[in-house]
């Protein structure tokens, strides 16, 4: 018999799960706390919870909890790890500590099918969807899970092309039988694939990023093909009239490279693209990879397009870049899972 993961269910679902055996919703709710907030691996671990159930549950499911199979330290402290799918499938995550906020940049998929020319999981192609529960367990599994303050949606993948998934984890990520994260600290990115982002926008609270790269249709389309389908404008134009609620954040990710989207003809489109909006923009540096014959923008010209932006009333930062030296910055993600180098777990 094919047995029921229990990383990925609602506590809804468990109780539907061990109902029928004469269980209830209190029993429920420990072992989804068991699993999302102490991370317990072993089903005959958890606590409080009946003899026959824990014999159960091991005859019917596994807690589907999966520790990280490699894993590099960054000079800055930003660690990249390496899972892996029971089917083999690669794909990996970032832990980001600062002083404030311990961040997990979290894959969607293994792989990506968006082609974008600046990212170099493109490169290593579409391998499979992630479920909810493989989504979880990159959050529940490294060590520092207990310090963990804010996920993103920015690893591997496109969100909107895993729609479903993503929202089942956001759901669980912020219930309180699940880790009981806050909806604004979490975020999810995206290209922008329209259909999937108005879903989003209506079924989820938590933060959206689109990532831009040039406000000129014709120019960022031969960096992200996916504006032939959706253009930027009728996102950007979604986002602007998109009511917010319980300090939501729609944000648009400019990624920065030198002589090629800092110009200031890019400054004054992306200007009257946000002015008087509620549209935040983050300025992030490229991150080149080996051979690579783009690099970012000079510091000064981000803090000049920054300073700009925020004197035309548009709420601007600029990001600073973690884990480059491991290829773990963004963009970089699957760079070298070819021929992986990490250090065993």
């Amino acid at each position: 018999m094919l047995k029921k993961i229990l990383c990925g269910l609602t506590s809804s679902e468990i109780e539907s799960l061990i109902e029928p055996f004469g269980f209830n919703n209190s029993h429920a709710l420990k072992i989804s706390n068991s699993i999302y907030k102490k991370g317990v691996t072993d089903i005959q671990k958890i606590p409080g919870i009946p003899k026959k159930l824990k014999e159960l549950l091991s005859d019917i499911s596994e807690t589907g909890l999966n520790k990280p199979v490699a894993s590099e330290v960054s000079e800055d402290g930003s660690v990249k790890y390496l899972f892996r799918t029971d089917s083999g499938k690669t794909f990996e995550t970032v832990y980001i500590p600062e002083k404030k906020r311990n961040t997990v940049c979290v894959s969607s998929q293994s792989g990506c099918k968006m082609g974008c020319s600046f990212c170099r999981t493109a490169r290593y192609g579409f391998k499979c969807d992630l479920t909810a529960g493989e989504i979880i367990n990159q959050i529940i599994s490294i060590p520092s899970l207990e310090k963990i303050t804010h996920v993103v949606f920015m690893g591997m993948g496109e969100p909107m092309d895993n729609l479903e998934n993503v929202l089942k984890a956001c759901s669980i990520i912020t219930s309180e039988s699940g880790l009981a994260l806050s909806t604004k600290n979490i975020t999810v990115s995206t290209v922008g694939l329209l259909p999937g982002v108005v879903e989003f926008l209506e079924r989820s609270e938590c933060n959206l990023t689109f990532s831009l790269f040039s406000p000129f249709k014709e120019e960022r389309s031969k960096a992200i093909p996916v504006e032939a389908r959706f253009s930027a404008d009728s996102i950007i134009s979604l986002m602007k009239r998109y009511p917010l609620k319980k300090k939501r954040r729609l944000t648009i990710a400019y990624l920065m490279m030198h002589g090629i989207n800092d110009t200031d003809d890019h400054l004054e489109k992306l200007r009257y693209l946000l002015v008087d909006s509620a549209i935040r923009v983050n300025l992030l540096p490229y991150n080149p990879g080996p051979n690579d014959l783009n690099y970012p923008s000079l510091p000064e010209r981000m803090q000049y397009f920054k300073h700009s932006l925020v004197t035309s009333g548009i709420s601007a930062s600029i990001r600073k870049s973690r884990g480059a030296d491991i290829s773990a910055a963004c963009g970089l993600l699957a760079s070298g899972l070819k021929q992986v180098i990490f250090n065993p777990c």
